[in-house]
């Protein structure tokens, strides 16, 4: 016996992945695939992808897993997954999709001509609230659907994000847990529930009550692996699936910050700060804090919509002479493109990337710019300039929070794929001016939601015993003062005041 293991599924925008994981936090096992296409564009700006695309993929790398694990498959007591956010499935009657899923990349608008109710109107202007819930409105993808295919949506039974339909083909029920409810759909992160009828942004969502899922709160069980899972994934018939949560979510608790002192810094596709707190609080005016997938608990966020997908971005475009020589080397071309952006000072050189590539509730008119190109500027200041950049507004956005938190922030610990690089790691502590941890594993978020299923188990007694036993801090990176110095005068001085100068061009350009 190997101790009881937890089968965690993580579902990801270019990725999905499987772990075998202990009450250590040790990682024993793991697959993944990377998607061949990560989603289509049927038009420029669009993000789909067919339905069972991630349920194959997931069926894929569960059998691969099975195959390699020998007897420690007899040791799993639970199953969890984890997926990307704000995702959308419409399903019939049967459980089945009436369409392809629209990923959280979708740039598409509604138009939505109907005026909202006249008093709801009143009250948005009042708080200044206008222009913010007329984007939310046009980017919620049930509005799209609801306006250009009504037989779709006259079809839908249930209207749900990617983490429910995955529930669905694991345990045959339409069922989500609370801390995966992020997305365009009316769901009260204050209260854990859906809105009610007379809730202020309700009329915002077009979506009617019998068309929303059922929800538990994490650690509760959405029901035991099917029959027809069993014969796809290889899991036992039976096996309990327990509710986590969403990818950020279970980023925040797998790297232990349970306290408003520690906040979890995710270098993904997306890119946020987020910190757990005990009590509701906006990060932001009008921006929700979403549930934390530890009971009782919220996760104020701030977040970078397009955060390392520049990374992305900047290799397809920039880097085929990096990519070229990483593929020599056997190395991934991010470990040449960190290495030799350390040869370019810190600030750039005057060069500074807004990241503001798609707008957001608090930016509802936003866009990316390079400022301060000189004839000094190569390629590798605006690859250095992204990871500043991220980083800036990642900064801002900490100032914020805890401003509106009453509290200060003193530690970072970080995950996702830019973790990985002690170089991204130092230049965040220098930034920050706190140091920055690394744990035993990028994987947070697969661990904080594996974290869950022990405690429901009764593995642990509560969550801050589990985090004493699977969490490990491996690396730590002190920030370089001088430096932090140096970035705190070009924030102050020069990043702020980007986008409020950029704003009345940005506007023209809608």
């Amino acid at each position: 016996m190997n101790g009881p293991l937890v089968l965690t599924f993580d579902v990801g925008t270019q990725s999905a992945r499987v772990m075998l994981v202990d009450s250590k936090g040790k990682i024993l096992k793991k697959v993944q695939k990377q998607y061949d296409q990560p989603y289509y564009s049927k038009k420029p700006g669009w993000a789909e992808q067919k339905p069972d695309h991630y349920w194959d993929t997931m069926c894929a790398v569960c059998k691969d897993l099975k195959a390699s694990s020998g007897d420690l498959w007899n040791d799993i007591i639970a199953v969890t997954c984890t997926a990307i956010r704000d995702t959308s499935v419409c399903l019939d009657k049967d459980g089945k999709p009436l369409r392809d899923v629209i990923v959280w990349l979708d740039n598409r608008k509604a138009e939505c001509k109907k005026p909202l109710p006249l008093i709801n109107r009143i009250l948005f202007s009042l708080v200044g609230m206008t222009e913010a819930c007329d984007l939310q409105r046009k980017v919620s993808k049930c509005n799209w659907i609801l306006e250009n295919e009504p037989d779709i949506w006259e079809k839908t039974d249930k209207y749900v994000l990617l983490s429910a339909y995955v529930n669905k083909k694991l345990v045959g029920k339409v069922i989500d847990s609370t801390a995966s409810s992020i997305g365009h759909i009316p769901f009260s992160n204050k209260d854990g529930k859906w809105m009610k009828k007379n809730d202020l942004t309700r009329c915002i969502f077009d979506i009617s009550e019998d068309k929303l899922c059922d929800l538990v709160e994490p650690g509760d069980i959405l029901g035991m692996i099917t029959k027809g899972a069993s014969e796809e994934t290889g899991i036992s018939e039976g096996c309990p699936v327990i509710a986590s949560g969403s990818d950020k979510e279970c980023e925040t608790l797998g790297l232990s910050c349970t306290t408003k002192e520690k906040a979890a810094l995710s270098f993904g596709t997306t890119a946020t700060i987020q910190f757990m707190t005990d009590k509701y609080m906006e990060p932001l005016p009008f921006l929700p804090a979403y549930v934390a997938v530890m009971k009782g608990h919220f996760n104020p966020e701030i977040q970078i919509y397009r955060g390392y997908w520049l990374v992305s971005w900047f290799k397809k475009h920039f880097a085929e002479k990096e990519m070229e020589e990483a593929c020599k080397e056997g190395v991934h071309p991010e470990d040449i493109l960190n290495r030799k952006m350390m040869e370019v000072p810190a600030g750039c050189d005057g060069l500074i990337m807004d990241p503001y590539f798609t707008p957001g509730v608090a930016m509802p008119v936003a866009k990316g710019a390079l400022i301060g190109l000189s004839d000094v500027t190569t390629k590798m200041h605006i690859y250095r300039s992204i990871i500043e950049g991220i980083n800036f507004a990642l900064y801002e956005g900490m100032l914020n929070m805890e401003k509106r938190g009453k509290t200060k922030i003193q530690k970072l610990y970080v995950a996702g794929g830019g973790s990985q690089s002690d170089e991204i790691c130092q230049i965040t502590a220098d930034m920050f001016g706190l140091p920055v941890y690394r744990i035993q594993t990028y994987e947070a978020g697969a661990l904080g939601s594996s974290m869950v299923a022990f405690v429901s188990k009764g593995i642990f007694k509560d969550m801050d015993a589990a985090i004493d036993s699977m969490i490990h801090v491996t690396d730590e990176f002190k920030p370089d003062m001088e430096q932090h110095i140096r970035y705190k005068k070009i924030f102050e001085e020069q990043f702020v005041k980007i986008f409020g100068r950029l704003l009345p061009i940005y506007k023209k350009g809608e």
